[in-house]
């Protein structure tokens, strides 16, 4: 098992009350801190989101600058677009090739590109997409093109989506012979969709982690006769969920007690209206009720979330390794969490927690890259 961090730029009550006219620039910093955090205490993947338009849900409009930006504060890190959404509205898919190609130059191999559509009508219709369906067919035209502008020499296309007279889409990758790619999947549909093209998983736990295990079966059994889109087959599945690992187990309680997680879930099923909605959850602007203790309680001893203490959070990641999973990653900052409480957690879970996991010094991308490029 690998682990990695997710980045939003969450803006939630609790912190803007406490930060005032800079909490956005204040939440955009510690996001930063938290990526080098992350960096330094051995976490391999950062992965940024893009979102427009969502109120306190998510600030981070701009990934690829901020990409850029963490590439030249870290050192062993990969740095991921999670999302980088490819439908032709919302971005060019020339212009997603060179961003790629690009990050990938900046960061000397370490981006990961990861590829969506979107989940929102919010962002979909302010860029002129009335059916939400129709994203579904903009990425299966766009991503093999993006992957024919990083080969071809000069390139052309006539399509339903976009079209583009014969150039040169530069500059071409760094890494050879292109970035892995990775797509967004929340539903069976999309899980093997990601395996027969070959790309890996990004996924968010909103249940038990059990729940994921025969979607990442599903997966791992239809991958092994994949029809990659791109020039490797990147076998990986992560998941995000949260994570608050501190030497006292009852301080983590509190901390998570106090980061308003109720409100970003809340938030999440306001403007991600593409996702399916279980019942049960209240109509925005209700909120879902905030955890009680005894509830934090139940959800440690089952190993459910990876709070408490490091022998509480190991037996939680124990959980998410018998999923079948690749990689687990962490976003910690969708919450009013204090950065310091964000770094001492990312630092006691990299001293205590991941050495029993992680044992290999190589990433997993860049293992199946190297490996499938030598037998080719």
């Amino acid at each position: 098992m690998e682990f990695g961090i997710f980045n939003a730029i969450s803006l939630l009550p609790r912190y803007r009350d406490a930060h005032g006219s800079s909490a956005e620039h204040d939440r955009l910093m510690d996001e930063i801190a938290f990526v080098t955090a992350a960096d330094r205490a051995g976490f391999k993947y950062a992965w940024a989101s893009e979102h427009h338009f969502l109120t306190d849900y998510s600030h981070l409009s701009d990934s690829e600058s901020f990409l850029a930006f963490c590439a030249a504060r870290t050192s062993n890190i990969h740095l991921g677009s999670g999302i980088f959404n490819i439908t032709p509205p919302a971005n060019h898919p020339a212009r997603i090739a060179e961003r790629v190609a690009m990050l990938d130059h900046l960061s000397e191999g370490r981006f990961e590109f990861g590829t969506g559509r979107g989940s929102s009508t919010t962002e979909q219709r302010g860029f002129g997409i009335e059916d939400p369906e129709l994203t579904r067919e903009m990425v299966a035209e766009s991503l093999p093109q993006i992957v024919r502008m990083w080969r071809d020499q000069p390139y052309a296309y006539d399509g339903k989506f976009f079209s583009m007279p014969e150039r040169n889409v530069l500059p071409k990758p760094f890494s050879q012979p292109h970035p892995p790619i990775w797509m967004a999947a929340g539903s069976p549909g999309t899980f093997e969709l990601a395996a027969k093209l070959g790309v890996g998983v990004l996924c968010f736990a909103f249940a038990p982690p059990q729940v994921l295990t025969p979607l990442i079966a599903k997966y791992k059994e239809m991958i092994e006769d994949a029809e990659p889109v791109g020039g490797f087959v990147n076998n990986n599945v992560m998941i995000t969920t949260q994570m608050l690992c501190l030497e006292d187990g009852a301080r983590a309680r509190q901390a998570f007690l106090n980061a308003d997680s109720n409100y970003h879930v809340s938030l999440v099923f306001r403007y991600l209206d593409t996702f399916p909605k279980p019942q049960g959850i209240p109509q925005w602007p209700e909120l879902i009720p905030a955890a009680t203790p005894e509830a934090v309680d139940a959800m440690i001893a089952g190993g459910t979330v990876a709070i408490g203490d490091p022998e509480e959070v190991t037996r939680a990641v124990e959980l998410y390794v018998e999923t079948g999973a690749d990689q687990l990653a962490f976003g910690m900052l969708s919450s009013s969490m204090p950065i310091e409480v964000c770094e001492e957690a990312v630092a006691t879970f990299g001293e205590h927690v991941l050495p029993q996991f992680d044992k290999d010094p190589v990433h997993s991308t860049t293992r199946q890259r190297l490996g499938q490029a030598v037998k080719g």
